[in-house]
């Protein structure tokens, strides 16, 4: 399959260094501003892609591309993946996924309508640790607290707070805590355990835009607490506790990299299954197989997951009275 990078940002070298494990997987193209053309030069021959494109219209009408990979600024993946929807694309988008549910459910309706996959790039629902986590849960008996910390301090705050603000900290373009970072902890609850019942935000807000936050996930048996931060900074951890037992990582939500389950008896195990593939590996080789074999269906529940993740991060930021389109 052939592929177009939409973007040169940070994350771009971590999907080129896991596609180029996948032989299915072809970088064909990048695609960006002409002002960007240093840095897509540097990609370009670092990572082998075949050619540059400054025009998007250009990309999205060569019959050569087959898959489009968006990873721009947050408020900018709805309008970039649905022209290549249109267009017939097959589209991987990062995190997040769009900027609304409105969003999110459009892309989905028109994906179906095409006959092609969009699909979220969420690291955690597709590394062998997390279907490992998946596995033992019975194990855990009644599950009655979980909770997640991934408190991060971005580089970019201290610009933030001298006045300069980036995407990643403008609630007009869908930044925040909340989208940024604490979103791979709801993806890694609802992976789970489903939607929640209710939710709750609590957030830190400066300028407009939450800078960490908390949020609360009720279900019907237990409690969930994620905390997400760009201000500050702790001990990354995830703990699903049990009646029966309980599972701890010291890693955050986006690599999960390994785990421990105790029992009861204070038996321990550990398990590290995502061997030493690059972080994005797994959810790349999952979206090749599922786009190889026509798996309509798994495409059909992963969109719904996605739908569910998007209609929290909606409610949290309602609630936060922060921007949602």
């Amino acid at each position: 399959m052939k592929v177009a990078v939409i973007g040169a940002g940070t994350i771009v070298p971590d999907f080129l260094e896991a596609a180029e494990q996948i032989e299915e997987l072809e970088i064909y193209a990048i695609f960006g501003r002409e002002s960007s053309l240093e840095k897509l030069k540097k990609l370009q021959d670092q990572y082998g892609i075949g050619c540059i494109y400054h025009d998007h219209a250009a990309l999205l009408a060569d019959e050569e591309v087959e898959v489009v990979y968006i990873a721009l600024p947050n408020h900018l993946h709805y309008h970039y993946a649905e022209q290549a929807v249109r267009s017939g694309k097959h589209v991987i988008v990062e995190k997040p996924f769009a900027s609304s549910y409105a969003q999110a459910k459009d892309l989905v309706e028109k994906a179906e309508a095409s006959h092609v996959v969009v699909f979220e790039a969420i690291s955690n629902q597709y590394m062998p640790n997390y279907q490992k986590t998946k596995e033992l849960l019975p194990r855990l008996g009644d599950v009655k607290i979980v909770q997640l910390d991934f408190s991060q301090y971005s580089r970019r705050y201290d610009l933030f707070k001298a006045g300069t603000v980036h995407p990643v900290f403008d609630p007009a373009q869908s930044g925040g805590a909340l989208m940024d970072i604490n979103v791979y902890n709801i993806h890694y609850v609802v992976g789970l355990f489903g939607r929640p019942e209710t939710v709750r935000y609590m957030a830190n807000i400066e300028r407009g835009v939450d800078t960490s936050g908390i949020l609360t996930m009720s279900y019907p048996s237990f409690q969930c607490v994620c905390i997400g931060a760009k201000d500050c900074r702790a001990p990354m951890s995830i703990n699903v506790q049990g009646d029966k037992g309980y599972l701890h990582s010291d890693r955050p939500a986006n690599s999960y990299g390994s785990f421990y389950f105790c029992n009861d008896k204070g038996e321990a195990e550990q398990f590290a299954l995502n061997g030493d593939r690059p972080r994005l590996y797994h959810e790349l080789r999952a979206f090749v197989d599922m786009v190889l074999r026509g798996d309509s269906e798994l495409a059909r529940q992963r969109s719904a997951h996605t739908l569910d993740v998007m209609a929290i991060l909606d409610e949290a930021r309602r609630q936060a009275g922060m921007y949602v389109c």
